[in-house]
């Protein structure tokens, strides 16, 4: 061969000899080669193997092995995003006409796409307070296909009692998804409560190190399959090293959701006991109006994630957040090793109007917290400084 030929072919016959990678290869391939057609239209027919990156790659499929494993499920789908995850399954699994029930606490962009989005295909929605299972019944109507829910709410940490509310549902013939984001499945597995679907922002706790893009969507094979097959219409493809990074986190998240239990909850009963903060939504106080829910759903701990309300509004806030920098530092996201804030009003819920937020207790003065497992007097030494300087 001429040398421009092995250069084109480098590679292609590479023998790895008897070791064996500790770690999964990162396979960043596209396209995949067949001897014949016969071979291809066996894959196609749902065979072993791979065709082209955006139908799926063995990284991918890694990643949704242990993700089913983890919550219990017949069959997992991962998507570049969280967002993606919840697009397909609600768009590959309803018709126009369809009636969606969800938890006016969502997340919100899940809040913006049922209420912008999703009614310029002829979907209908109707918010309710999860919290309130009467209210949640009184909601249905014949046409309500889809019932959506948190396990626990961004930024507000309401408590979904997923048991009570998937029978409801059932009873009701819908689909009952869970976002399990915040609790993640190392603290609380929705599809044993009677759940149909469960999805995940891989960017979270799964991944777990502020380096992953990606969604996952977890539960009945039949779901899964209608939501796999929107993704790989509409493209919604993870990325080989986002699923391999995702995987590698995935296996320390036990570990590591003890940690940040262990250590929201010392903080909140900081915060609760201080003169300058107004209120604590940590379902592992006592105080939480949902503390005994919480304590029968989270056996293992309730997770890293708060939010508190500063005397003072939006002025208090502000200078909490520089006071605090770079200690633990103003980041829209969460689920870091390291404690982060974010600042609902301006970020994660930054679409819904002022009437909105203050209805789901979103206001100036409310800071998320997501605590990290970094030593405990150490993040309450930070706070405690933050707060004396406000």
């Amino acid at each position: 061969m001429k040398s421009s030929t092995r250069i084109a072919r480098a590679g292609l016959e590479l023998d790895l000899g008897l070791g064996t990678p500790i770690n999964p290869a990162i396979h960043q391939a596209t396209v995949y080669a067949y001897p014949s057609l016969e071979d291809l239209e066996r894959v196609y027919q749902g065979e072993t193997g791979y065709i082209y990156y955006r139908n799926g790659h063995p990284n991918a499929t890694s990643l949704e092995d242990a993700l089913t494993h983890l919550e219990h499920g017949d069959a997992a789908a991962v998507s570049s995003s969280g967002m993606a995850a919840i697009s397909a399954l609600l768009l590959g699994c309803l018709q126009t006409g369809d009636h969606i029930v969800a938890d006016q606490n969502a997340y919100g962009g899940t809040f913006a796409l049922l209420n912008l989005d999703l009614p310029r295909f002829g979907l209908t929605v109707t918010f309710v307070n999860a919290q309130d299972a009467n209210e949640v019944e009184a909601a249905f109507t014949p046409k309500t296909k889809w019932l959506h829910l948190e396990s626990l709410s961004n930024p507000t940490l309401r408590v979904a009692d997923i048991e009570r509310l998937s029978a409801l549902g059932k009873a009701k013939g819908a689909t009952v998804c869970v976002d399990n984001t915040f609790a993640s499945p190392a603290l609380l597995n929705p599809l044993r409560h009677g759940a149909d679907v469960v999805v995940h922002s891989l960017a979270k706790y799964i991944g777990g190190h502020g380096a992953v893009m990606g969604g996952a969507l977890i539960g009945r094979q039949s779901v899964v399959q209608a939501a796999r097959a929107a993704l790989l219409r509409f493209g919604g493809t993870i990325a080989a090293f986002d699923a391999w990074l995702a995987l590698l986190g995935a296996k320390t998240l036990e570990l590591r959701m003890q940690q940040h239990s262990h250590n929201a909850l010392s903080v909140a009963r900081f915060l609760e006991a201080h003169p300058k903060v107004g209120r604590v939504d940590y379902p592992g106080l006592e105080s939480h109006l949902q503390h005994n829910l919480a304590k029968a759903q989270l056996t293992k701990g309730y997770g890293g994630m708060m939010a508190f309300e500063l005397h003072g509004g939006y002025e208090a806030a502000s200078a909490f957040v520089k006071a605090i920098y770079p200690a633990i530092p103003l980041a829209p996201s969460l689920a870091d090793v390291s404690s982060t804030l974010s600042y609902p009003v301006s970020t994660s819920h930054r679409a819904l109007s002022p009437e909105a937020r203050a209805k789901i207790g979103v206001t100036d003065g409310l800071l998320r917290l997501s605590v990290g497992i970094e030593d405990i007097n150490d993040i309450i030494a930070d706070l405690e400084k933050a707060l004396a300087e406000i």
